[in-house]
């Protein structure tokens, strides 16, 4: 296979100088092969936007497992496996296998149709059931706890002949809690991939039917959906309108500290403590939401972290001084999806052809649903659960003196995590101090420092020569890796940056360059985000932009849904966009073209 020129190969890549023993902080199977330089990779930002803790390769290791067995084991895809996932310099790369050989494709889809069928018939009903499982554990996860490892047992463990030591509690539920974990990922995907493949389908036909019709006028067909996802946007609407009722509404500045205004609202009387019942029932759930897309322990969620939601609330108190908040255009979105089906629909020559345009396009409208609102149950309510669990053994580890704070833990892997309470299980069973002290904290200290050195670092795009095949449908839909894409990384515009076209329109206006959430606060109304990759918590500060831009995605990522659900022009999957434009910068989105010019600097 001949070499690209642009794209280096995996074995090229150089350890970051001060960080060369980053391999340390990871399993043996995430190293990239030898082999691995025949193929093709892709960072995957959209995920995984920032080099990763020890522990938080969990989040890579488990899903990739749920992915792959539910694709090539359980549905059997025809023309896509698994997804292969390595990590250089703490960055995580991702392939997708595909099925080339005719033969075996068709061979797998004699499986796939009555299997996913099943599903598409009873789709419904199947997603009622799935909800309740979600629900299920994450009532599971709140309940499991974590021993406190008292001086003595209580005496009715004696009297009821319990004949179980806490000790043993400590290895039962901490792996109680990862399997928990990857339960979760398995109905995660569990219904995902046939939605995205549903959508493939759906794509193919119209590009095979219209060769020049853009991926932004399949996805308008489908948009317009109300999902679960903008449930904690709507309440902070509601709070922003409860403000301005109650006459409390001067608290809410731009740049204002969610500490600060709590503490203001004690002190309002009872249109303060009004408020703050409201915002107190508003938190569970909707505030279980993380400020990431919940694939780091440090991505907080909005009860753990107060800034994304007190980042949005003064502009939408503003904008009910001014008149009311603009709702989203969906009435207006429907309007254009049936419109533009409509015509597309009167296009198609024969009947035949007709209503297997109306069977897909209707598939596409059921599933679509669900593609938005698992990542509220599964990454967003369930992992900030997950993480705050672990954090409780954290805090056991560190009240026995094995790591120097409860976050630490997050700095250890899994495998090791159970090395550490092994440790303080046999220590408190032989009345000693456990030894993990020493062993682990200049452990923790190292790999904290070697995060910090990584996380300047610029990682390539992508890695390996250009594949042969993109067969799998996430990896179009959900990251955007088209051939088209490819091409524009391996030789980018000197004038634009070039994306996918996510939601239409044109806007320009003032970037602001954020590397993560952590500088979302630095966002102000009316300026054009520029960002390696949204995740849905960050709906609400959609209200305060003109325009959105990012690394990566695709037309069905959670970026262009949540830029077309509120009528923004939107340009993804850009690669370097966050390299090219700066802070400050005037630009120009694109949406309807897909580009972004920097006007001035």
């Amino acid at each position: 296979m001949t070499e690209q020129a642009g794209f280096p190969l995996p074995s090229q890549i150089a350890d970051v100088p001060g960080a060369e023993n980053w391999r340390s902080m990871y399993q043996y199977f995430t190293r990239f092969q030898p082999d691995d330089d025949k193929r093709f990779w892709f960072y995957n930002s959209m995920h995984f936007p920032e080099p990763m803790p020890a522990f938080d390769t969990i989040t890579g290791e488990i899903p990739y497992q749920a992915i792959g067995a539910n694709t090539a084991r359980l549905f059997v895809f025809p023309t896509t496996l698994g997804i292969e996932h390595r990590i250089v310099n703490g960055r995580v790369y991702i392939t997708a296998n595909p099925v080339l050989e005719a033969a075996e494709i068709e061979r797998r889809a004699a499986e796939f149709g009555p299997r996913a069928g099943y599903y598409f018939e009873n789709w419904d009903s199947l997603y009622e059931g799935w909800k309740g499982r979600l629900r299920a554990l994450i009532s599971e996860i709140e309940s499991v706890s974590v021993p406190e490892l008292p001086e003595w047992e209580p005496s009715e463990a004696v009297f009821s002949a319990a004949g179980v030591a806490q000790n043993h509690y400590l290895h039962e539920n901490f792996h109680r809690v990862l399997a928990l974990y990857s339960t979760m990922w398995h109905h995660h995907t569990e219904m995902l991939m046939l939605g995205y493949g549903a959508y493939v389908v759906f794509f193919q036909f119209c590009q095979q039917a219209w060769p020049e019709i853009g991926d932004q006028t399949v996805a308008r067909m489908v948009a317009g959906i109300d999902v679960i996802m903008y449930r904690p946007d709507d309440e902070l609407k509601a709070l922003a309108r409860l403000a301005v009722s109650l006459g409390v509404d001067d608290l809410f500045t731009d740049g204002c500290a969610a500490a600060d205004v709590l503490a203001a609202l004690e002190t309002r009387g009872t249109a303060g403590a009004q408020w703050l019942a409201a915002f107190d029932k508003a938190r569970d759930p909707w505030f279980h939401v993380s400020s990431g897309d919940g694939f780091y322990h440090h991505h907080l969620s909005w009860n753990d972290d107060l800034t994304v939601p007190f980042t949005a609330l003064p502009g939408y108190v503003a904008a009910v001084r001014a008149g009311g908040i603009a709702p989203r255009p969906t009435a207006r979105l429907v309007e254009e999806r049936d419109r533009i089906a409509s015509e597309y629909r009167a296009l198609l020559p024969t009947g035949d052809e007709k209503a297997a345009f109306d069977q897909m396009l209707g598939l596409c409208r059921l599933v679509f649903p669900f593609v938005e609102d698992h990542k509220f149950y599964c990454e967003h309510w369930f992992t900030t659960r997950f993480f705050q669990k672990v954090k409780e053994f954290g805090s056991l580890l560190a009240r026995a003196g094995v790591l120097a704070e409860a976050d630490d833990v997050f700095h250890l892997h899994h495998t090791e995590i159970d090395q550490a309470l092994a440790d303080v299980s046999l220590a408190w069973a032989a009345g000693s101090p456990p030894l993990g002290g020493p062993h682990f904290q200049p452990l923790v200290a190292e790999r904290k420092r070697m995060l910090s050195v990584l996380k300047d670092w610029s990682p390539p795009a992508a890695l390996g020569p250009v594949p042969e095949a993109l067969n799998d449908p996430a990896v179009r839909m959900l990251w955007g890796i088209t051939a088209e894409r490819i091409e524009a990384w391996l030789n980018p515009s000197a004038d634009e940056v070039v994306g996918v076209a996510a939601s239409a329109g044109v806007a320009e206006g003032t970037a602001r360059v954020l590397s993560d959430v952590s500088e979302i606060s630095q966002l102000r109304e009316g300026e054009i985000l520029v960002v390696p990759v949204t995740a849905p918590s960050w709906a609400p500060v959609f209200a305060k932009i003109r325009a959105a831009v990012s690394d990566i995605g695709g037309s069905m990522s959670h970026a262009a849904i949540v830029a077309r659900e509120y009528g923004m022009p939107a340009v993804v999957g850009c690669g370097d966009a966050t390299k090219r434009i700066r802070t400050g910068d005037r630009i120009r989105v694109d949406g309807d073209r897909g580009t972004v010019r920097v006007l001035s600097d």
